[in-house]
């Protein structure tokens, strides 16, 4: 057979694009049927093709912003150019199969699975052998599964760096071509659970620090713990919110390059790991008192509320981004067993609602979205205004909490030097102004948490108020 009339067979899963098919269908089930969640164990226990044909029958996924393989379809526009037939053949359900190979528009055929055959590994290596012959195609695949494939291939083309795959593909006698990609799973991982994030959690020692007792050991252990538990348990919740973001996330101009939106990480590794974080935060929060326990527990069903459902409603997403911090604080105070003050709350609650809107405009600001609504949200373009007016005064209003705080009876017991606290109003009115002219240039991308460490003026002025509390604790004498 002349080389140009040889067909190039094409996998779908981890080869033609850089995510599975059924994880992401079955994520889809979750946004859209979460009951129908249920019925997976029945529809498994008749086989993998009736699983995929259940769940292909209830959602749609959006096949333009899947993370497609650029190297593969080289090799594919490679062929057509040479007048090579190209066939796409998938384990993935028809109705997936079909709308990939209509979006891309590269494709003579597709071959895929069906509601009762599993298109997998013999099965799939039969089909084609029917149909073009023994060593009568060129086959694209990335698992061990497509051994079975590359045995009856003229040609193998192996996407992925694993040595035992490329091993396994010599063995097959068939002409072996690497299409090497990259693996940094664990640079990928440690991106998804936002290391960087763990600084919100740093909260939990506002209250040690507040009743200056951070000196106290075993006050301190606690708090630490606390810290440990709730980054255990947001790095859970961020696994989980970028699996259910993860359509909103490829049509983001940045999020995009999420580790799940991207394909840089697997699906399955996202829900493997999710709950595991969870357990890991629940275990460490079993060390502190039940109290703690209560409020990470809280914690959890807030955050859950928050991905299932709140975040697409207007204003109360931003409500709850804000009492989330708060939270913090106050799971701080369960650890350490130091109740929080109501100029404590009063104030988290101002400039945290502040925040939280810094997060939603930046968003909204940056967005290109042609139909002037930010993905999964339900913010348009012309809210901006309103979210600069709410977001300002409610930082206005944290520093008049500020300032009342120091004229109250409260603080003259903490505060020997009470007149150094008046250099706090002015130094954080600055920050609040200057954080939000230069959300409004946008020059804060996304987490103001995030900007706040590593923007020099911000932890400069966090040095200045440090100084300041330590001053007037310590009734330093100027004069």
């Amino acid at each position: 057979m002349a080389a140009t009339a040889i067909p190039l067979c094409v996998d779908l899963d981890g080869t033609l694009i850089r995510t599975d098919v059924l994880h992401e269908s079955t994520l889809a089930l979750a946004r859209q049927e979460p009951l129908a969640l249920l019925s997976i164990p029945g529809w498994l226990s008749r086989g993998r093709a009736p699983l995929k044909h259940a769940i292909a029958a209830r959602v749609t996924i959006d096949v333009a912003t899947l993370p497609y393989n650029a190297d593969v379809l080289a090799i594919i526009n490679e062929a057509r150019d040479a007048g090579r037939p190209v066939i796409l053949a998938t384990a993935a359900a028809p109705q997936f199969a079909a709308a990939i190979a209509s979006h891309l528009g590269l494709f003579d055929a597709v071959i895929s699975s069906d509601a009762t055959t599993n298109l997998s590994g013999a099965a799939k290596a039969d089909r084609l052998v029917e149909r073009f012959g023994d060593r009568g195609f060129d086959y694209i695949g990335n698992d061990h599964v497509d051994a079975a494939v590359w045995d009856k291939a003229r040609r193998a083309h192996v996407v992925g760096g694993r040595r035992s795959l490329h091993k396994r593909a010599a063995a097959s006698g068939a002409e072996v071509h690497p299409i090497a990609s990259p693996s940094h799973a664990g640079r990928a991982f440690l991106r998804a659970v936002r290391p960087v994030q763990w600084l919100k959690n740093l909260l939990v020692f506002v209250p040690l620090l507040a009743g200056q007792k951070l000196g106290e050991p075993a006050l301190f252990l606690d708090a630490v713990l606390a810290f440990v538990a709730f980054s255990l348990t947001a790095s859970s919740v961020y696994l989980v919110n970028d699996l259910l973001d993860l359509d909103a996330d490829r049509r983001h101009h940045r999020k995009a390059a999420r580790p799940f939106a991207s394909g840089a990480l697997p699906v399955a590794t996202g829900v493997l790991a999710a709950p595991a974080l969870l357990a890991a935060g629940i275990l460490v929060g079993l060390l502190l008192a039940p109290m703690f326990l209560a409020v990470l527990g809280s914690y959890i069903v807030l955050t859950g509320l928050y991905s299932f459902w709140l975040k697409r409603h207007v204003i109360v997403d931003v409500i709850l981004l804000a009492g989330l911090y708060t939270l913090r604080i106050i799971a701080g105070s369960a650890a350490t067993g130091i109740a929080p003050s109501f100029w404590l709350l009063a104030f988290s609650q101002f400039i945290f609602f502040s925040l939280a809107l810094v997060k939603r405009y930046t968003e909204l600001r940056l967005k290109d979205d042609d139909g002037g609504i930010l993905a999964g949200r339900g913010y348009y373009a012309r809210d901006l205004p309103v979210l600069m007016a709410l977001g300002a005064s409610s930082g206005m209003m944290a520093v008049l909490v500020l300032a009342l705080y120091i004229e109250s009876p409260a603080t003259a017991a903490l505060y020997a030097g009470r007149a150094w606290l008046w250099l706090i109003p002015p130094t954080f009115l600055y920050w609040v102004a200057r954080l939000w002219m230069k959300t409004h240039r946008g020059e804060v991308h996304d987490d103001p948490v995030v900007f706040a460490a590593r923007d020099r003026q911000s932890l400069l002025i966090a040095g200045i108020l440090g100084i300041i509390f330590v001053a007037a604790a310590g009734n330093w004498r100027v004069w």
